[in-house]
């Protein structure tokens, strides 16, 4: 019996010269040329504290990338540690494939407790740890409810990497080289409030992608076949912060039941207060029959889950499976984040706070031009850099310039400061905050972003 304690020497911060540089060709010399942030992010992390991150030289940086939106309330909050802390202690299996547990048992009840309707129409699925899982077993269930093979998918959307996932992903760039993506995947162009897709924009433009949208499910000559499914994000997130006009969504749900087609909602990034609402479809107030979530239903820790209307829950046993759909330490991460973004009233904070840092960038819009758009919901916020001297569209919109948005990532990376792009061309700076960030922290952050526009040599009107 092994008596010794183990050791972590990297934890001791005792086995490398500690240097982000070290480090980061280290992880060059071990890691395929797939891994993607510490390009963007050249740094070795130490150290975290709520919305802080300290490299192993010791610099600060305010994190606004928060795991990609995963840990809604910031690095290692004390009643997550402790949650964790305490399975560990209990004596509970870390491992149960989908076996139950009195934890489980808990934190089942409490999530469908969040679903529309307190979930009571609703059934959980427990899948693989990643959004792309419960993506691919929503799909698969969609189609065999209907007995149709179809998916309508939308432009600009992300749903993941996996196949499936893959297939029904707006970006083109991941698909390069890949051959037999899944079939019958029909793209659809999802509204957007500075470029419209239609060249309308406004009002109009919502309306003419609603009726687009109804006459294709219609039209018996589209070419077309009635999918099994529509898919998409209430806010689109990976694809530059677009949030689904109300109307709009409203119309495609009303359509999809008119002809039974599955409604599957990503909520993937958008859901569980990241929006200013429990869930972002429910600033439409809508019902989807299908939702997917991960992220932060995890508590930082990795778990995916389907939300199913009952009656389509069409499984037969063990027809989709994977091994690590139960994560006890995840489940009780997610169940202590729940509990607080429920009793905190964090969904109405974060409403707040979204609408105020909305205002204080447009205020900064109006002395750096090269901020073209501010848009999202709550603490998912987008702002899109564009080129004013050149000349508008038919819209007034300026020419994308994501050159000018990866320097400026640069810039605020160097003055302490963490963000992501996304959008077309990556020409748009993406805020996820943890959402208990406070408003002295936002304050921070729009002084480093500002610092950041001077040092890519961005001057004030």
């Amino acid at each position: 019996m092994m008596t010794d304690k183990v050791r972590i020497d990297s934890l001791n911060a005792n086995s490398l010269p500690q240097s982000n540089e070290t480090f980061l060709a280290r992880q060059a010399e071990f890691e395929s040329n797939v891994r993607s942030y510490p390009r963007k992010l050249p740094l070795a992390i130490a150290k975290a504290q709520g919305v802080w991150l300290t490299d192993v030289e010791n610099k600060q940086y305010l994190d606004c990338l928060a795991g990609a939106g995963t840990l809604a309330l910031g690095h290692n909050h004390p009643d997550v540690i402790q949650s964790i802390q305490s399975v560990i202690t209990s004596g509970l299996p870390l491992h149960t494939l989908d076996l139950t547990t009195p934890l489980k048992d808990e934190f089942s009840a409490y999530l469908l407790s969040l679903l529309p309707g307190q979930g009571k129409e609703y059934c959980l699925q427990f899948t693989g740890p990643s959004g792309a899982d419960a993506v691919e077993a929503a799909l698969k269930l969609a189609k065999k409810v209907t007995g149709r093979s179809g998916v309508i998918s939308f432009s600009g959307g992300y749903h993941g990497m996996t196949h499936g996932a893959l297939s029904v992903t707006g970006n083109l760039s991941p698909k390069e080289a890949v051959n037999g993506m899944m079939p019958e995947v029909q793209f659809m162009p999802y509204p957007h409030q500075y470029r419209c897709p239609l060249g309308i924009g406004g009002e109009a433009g919502v309306k003419a992608l609603t009726y687009y949208f109804e006459n294709l499910i219609n039209d018996v000559e589209s070419g077309v076949r009635k999918p099994a499914a529509v898919i998409l994000e209430a806010v689109q997130g990976e694809g530059g912060v677009n949030p689904a006009p109300v109307e709009w969504l409203q119309r495609i749900r009303k359509v999809t039941q008119e002809h039974g087609i599955l409604l599957i909602l990503d909520e993937v990034q958008a859901g569980f207060a990241r929006t200013g609402k429990l869930f972002a479809f429910e600033h439409a107030g809508i019902e989807p029959d299908i939702i997917v979530m991960s992220k932060a239903v995890g508590g930082g820790l990795p778990l995916a889950v389907l939300g199913i209307k009952k009656q389509f829950d069409a499984w037969a046993p063990g027809h989709h499976t994977g091994t690590f759909r139960g994560n006890q330490l995840a489940m009780a991460t997610g169940l202590t984040t729940l509990k607080i973004l429920k009793e905190e009233r964090i969904a109405d904070k974060v409403a707040e706070k979204g609408e105020w840092l909305k205002g204080k960038l447009a205020e900064m819009q109006k002395r750096y031009p090269v901020i073209g758009h501010v848009r999202g919901l709550g603490l998912m916020i987008g702002i899109e850099i564009v080129k004013p001297h050149e000349a508008q569209d038919h819209m007034g919109c300026y020419p994308a310039d994501g050159e000018l948005s990866a320097l400026l990532q640069k810039k605020c990376f160097e003055a302490g400061l963490i963000l992501e792009r996304g959008g077309r061309g990556g020409c748009v700076l993406r805020l996820l905050p943890s959402l208990l960030i406070s408003n002295a922290e936002l304050e921070i952050f729009l002084d480093k972003f500002e610092t950041a526009l001077q040092g890519a040599g961005v001057k004030p009107v």
